[in-house]
């Protein structure tokens, strides 16, 4: 699992941890590993050319102290100050390793940057001095310490002028900015330094792997089609046939025992998918994709049956809070602009206080597409997304998702869990159909029992089984 924790928390760990360490110590850690990361980045220190911008908190010692690491090891250093007073020990250090400070200026031709100017307490946004300096490196790539200068740390928002990282090099840690967009799009690749922090239960995470190994439900050895689960689909409508088919699709995955249909695609759905059946008892419904006019009915009839419940695309404009089972509801953020009135560029830009909100309004598990996906618990815990590709955004990946969750569901996961694996392996499945390329819905859920047993063949490998 990779956790991301807040500012105060952070905070509180290193408070702790110092009293355990000679002064300047954790400063030195933190600034070999960032310097390390920038050699490995680079393919060497010698001859290299890094210019680090330097504010005025510890992020700035860092960048003085890597950059003495830098100059030691043959790179040519120059340190620009983007504030009156700087870390008097790192710029020492600089000095001492051969490191010089120069001003802003365009003809740097820098290898690299790195992004010392404002650290985790920092408010968001950037002032005059940085915007200039950073404008004057034109396309020289960035190595933010930490987070990327600018950023919302705790929230993942932008409010301003921000520096694009194409490597971030964090400590202890991740932070919420790290993984929640759009600020984590700004991180660039996240590298991590550990600390050996103890840290209390994170409020975002991101599940890897082995996390969804060890929710991924199996059948046990005398398992039947009942047992394993059965997942009710309404879905589809004759205006669009095709979303009941994907939706079919996903939540034929192999990872429930049985399918039941219920909808106007009946023909087309049975022809595609023959071990389908139709209406029947159920351990969950999945409902709305494509449903179009019949959205309304359709739910009402799945709410009806007092199982856990997934609510897709037409059905979700019908929803009442609180819901009156357990769910999960799957919009993307113009879907949630109008269940919630909120405007769209406004869920954009604070998708993770929009998805709790919306979570806690409900009473349910709201997954909110995007390009990291959050899966919002009622009790404000989020899991991140953090698999796929970008041409996963395409007609029908959503309804695919939706059966996939909703399979979860019926094989006895809770709807966080169902939510977040789903989400997992929805991308991950994608990744593993593209192979760099273009792809369809169809692609991504013809993809999902290969990922499973990748996922599954993973642990067995690793466990000499």
């Amino acid at each position: 699992m990779r956790r991301a924790h807040t500012v105060e928390q952070v905070r509180a760990a290193e408070e702790a941890l110092l009293t355990t360490l000679p002064e300047g110590a954790l400063m030195q850690q933190a600034a070999s590993g960032l310097a390390h990361a920038v050699i490995d980045l680079l393919g060497g220190a010698y001859g290299r050319r890094v210019v680090l911008l330097v504010g005025p908190g510890n992020n700035g010692g860092d960048a003085l102290y890597a950059g003495a690491v830098l100059a030691r090891r043959g790179a040519w250093v120059e340190a620009w100050l983007l504030a009156e007073q700087v870390h008097d020990g790192g710029l020492a250090a600089l000095r001492r390793a051969g490191g010089r400070v120069g001003e802003p200026r365009d003809d740097s031709h820098g290898d690299v940057a790195v992004d010392g100017i404002v650290g985790i307490g920092g408010r968001p946004g950037l002032r005059p001095e940085a915007v200039a300096a950073l404008a004057r490196l034109g396309e020289v790539p960035v190595v933010s310490v930490d987070v990327p200068s600018g950023v919302d740390v705790d929230t993942g928002e932008l409010a301003g002028p921000h520096v694009r990282a194409a490597l971030t090099v964090t400590f202890g840690t991740l932070k919420i900015a790290h993984l929640v967009d759009p600020a984590a799009a700004a991180c660039g690749v996240t590298h991590l330094v550990d600390l050996g922090l103890t840290l209390p239960d994170p409020p975002i995470e991101a599940l890897q792997p082995v996390d969804v190994r060890r929710l991924l439900p199996r059948p046990a050895p005398d398992a039947h089609k009942y047992t394993r689960g059965v997942v009710g689909v309404r879905a589809g409508s004759s205006t669009y046939p095709g979303a009941a088919e994907l939706c079919v699709a996903g939540a034929a995955s192999g990872l429930a025992g049985m399918v039941r249909y219920v909808g106007a695609a009946a023909d087309p759905v049975r022809t595609a998918r023959p071990e389908v059946v139709g209406e029947g008892r159920v351990q969950a419904w999945v409902v709305g994709s494509g449903t179009d006019r019949d959205a309304e009915e359709q739910l009402a009839a799945a709410l009806d049956d007092e199982v856990p419940v997934v609510i897709d695309a037409d059905a979700l404009q019908h929803v009442g809070a609180p819901l009156p089972v357990p769910a999960v509801l799957t919009p993307h953020a113009g879907e949630l602009a109008a269940m919630t009135g909120a405007d769209r560029t406004h869920i954009e830009a604070r998708p993770l206080a929009h998805a709790r909100a919306a979570a806690a309004t409900y009473d349910a598990v709201v997954l909110l597409k995007g390009r990291h996906t959050l899966v919002a618990h009622p009790d404000g815990r989020v899991r991140v997304t953090t698999t796929g590709v970008p041409w996963l955004a395409t007609a029908g990946a959503g309804d695919v998702l939706a059966g996939l969750v909703g399979s979860l569901l019926a094989a006895g996961l809770t709807p966080y869990d169902a939510a977040s694996v789903g989400s997992w392996l929805h991308g991950a499945a994608a990744t593993l159909a593209s192979r760099g390329g273009p792809i369809t819905a169809g692609d991504v859920a013809r993809a999902l029992p290969e990922t499973v047993r990748q996922v599954l063949a993973a642990g067995m490998e690793e466990s000499g089984e």
